[in-house]
């Protein structure tokens, strides 16, 4: 059973989930989400999840790869950061997650009851929506715990604004 959303409580803010990756839609979701955080008074959430299996090696080089993959979940979500100022002006949480996606950003979801809206932007490739909205949909056939809202990736920025 999944927690209540308690977004609209008093003391709480609505908070917009954007998983932050290199694909270049992401910057799709990131800025659909600062302007909805904004227009609403909401907060944007920003995850980036480290993928489990990477450091399966021997201890020592297994400790270089965790710290090289932390190192690049914070390179990442220091930009992503930036890019949620400059488009809404508000300041993102940053949320490290280390796991299965999928199982992670449900948890984060589950954890954190002002988590609203999970924001996805699909991709511009032949291929399909892109791997995460494909996993993410899959798995929401009716049993995810939020809307999720899926950005189109050909969308630029002042088209996100007035949709936002």
């Amino acid at each position: 059973m999944v927690a209540v959303r308690k977004s609209f409580e008093e003391g709480h803010r609505r908070k917009f989930l954007v998983v932050v990756d290199d694909t270049p839609e992401c910057d799709r979701a990131i800025v659909y989400a600062a302007k909805r955080a904004a227009r609403t008074g909401g907060v944007v959430v920003l995850l980036f999840v480290i993928a489990p299996g990477d450091f399966q090696h021997w201890l020592g080089v297994e400790d270089i790869m965790r710290a090289e993959a932390q190192e690049l979940a914070e390179t990442t979500l220091a930009k992503a950061s930036d890019r949620v100022r400059s488009v809404a002006r508000t300041e993102p949480e940053l949320v490290i997650r280390e796991g299965n996606m999928s199982d992670e950003i449900v948890t984060l979801i589950e954890s954190d009851a002002d988590i609203a809206i999970l924001v996805l932007a699909a991709g511009l490739s032949s291929d399909g929506p892109g791997p995460l909205v494909t996993q993410i949909a899959g798995k929401a056939a009716g049993h995810f715990p939020i809307p999720i809202t899926i950005v189109p990736g050909n969308l630029d920025d002042d088209a996100i604004a007035a949709l936002a």
